[in-house]
């Protein structure tokens, strides 16, 4: 198996002229980044929309430590990091990196915590034209209807949650083997022998420490793993094969139910 090159952490680079204000609450920062680039876990006052034009990221984030959960983010989706968020970068495909630096006073009523949000085609464009404005006038304009286009965007539970680093450590060993291995569909008894616990312990963990059950956990996680596949246009089939799918129907199946729209909606579209 070829091995990948380690993670090569950089530095966040000169942040002043990109920091929001109440006269310019909306800031673009555009870098291009190679595969296996990191940026280490740091926290900003201001809110920030991760988004990328094309590439694939995974996003740690967490208001609190045991609050920590990645995320995979395709081309078609952005991650809502909120002010204060302790988060980290990792980018798995090399990626047009777009990052929208937010002030606090102009997050949306209601939203706590981070969240994935669907990237509709005017975002994505609005992203694009805030590039180089020098007009005053024209930017207000520009990050008013960012600021609405991203306040009726669709949200999708796509966060993948991750223990905290002082919780069980089994409970983290199990929960990195699943996600390097999304396509082993071993029950969580087999797992739980794995990390040297009993199958009623761990799925007590799951819900003490991550609220949730192992069989709902493992789902993000192979939705978290199949939708950059899709979004690069690997075959339905070989994406159902990659997270342990006896066949592409009940891959399918499976996947429209979670998402509400078939797999191949979630591919790039033939010319």
């Amino acid at each position: 198996m070829r091995r990948r090159p380690a993670p090569r952490s950089v530095a966040l680079g000169e942040m002043s002229s990109f920091e929001p204000t109440v006269a310019h609450p909306v800031r673009l920062r555009i870098r291009s980044l190679p595969a296996d680039t990191h940026f280490d876990p740091h926290r900003h006052a201001f809110a920030q929309l991760a988004f990328c034009a094309r590439g694939v990221l995974q996003v740690m984030a967490a208001q609190e430590v045991a609050d920590e959960v990645t995320y995979i983010v395709p081309p078609s989706r952005a991650v809502w990091i909120e002010p204060g968020a302790r988060h980290a970068v990792h980018v798995l495909e090399h990626a047009e990196f777009r990052t929208l630096y937010l002030h606090a006073s102009v997050t949306p009523p209601g939203w706590t915590g981070c969240r994935v949000l669907m990237v509709s085609p005017l975002l994505r464009e609005l992203i694009e034209a805030l590039d180089g404005c020098r007009d005053a006038a024209r930017e207000r304009l520009l990050s008013a209807l960012v600021l609405d286009e991203m306040q009726r965007a669709q949200t999708q539970p796509l966060g993948v949650p991750l223990p905290a680093s002082g919780g069980d450590k089994r409970l983290r060993a199990l929960c990195e083997a699943v996600l390097r291995a999304p396509g082993e569909r071993a029950s969580l008894g087999a797992w739980a022998a794995d990390v040297g616990a009993s199958e009623r312990t761990m799925a007590r963990l799951f819900r003490s420490e991550l609220g949730t059950g192992y069989q709902q956990w493992r789902l993000q996680a192979v939705l978290a793993h199949a939708l950059p596949m899709l979004a690069n246009g690997v075959p339905v089939g070989q994406v159902a094969a990659a997270t342990g799918y006896a066949s592409e129907s009940a891959f399918s199946a499976m996947f429209k139910a979670a998402m509400g729209q078939p797999p191949r909606h979630f591919q790039p579209r033939r010319a």
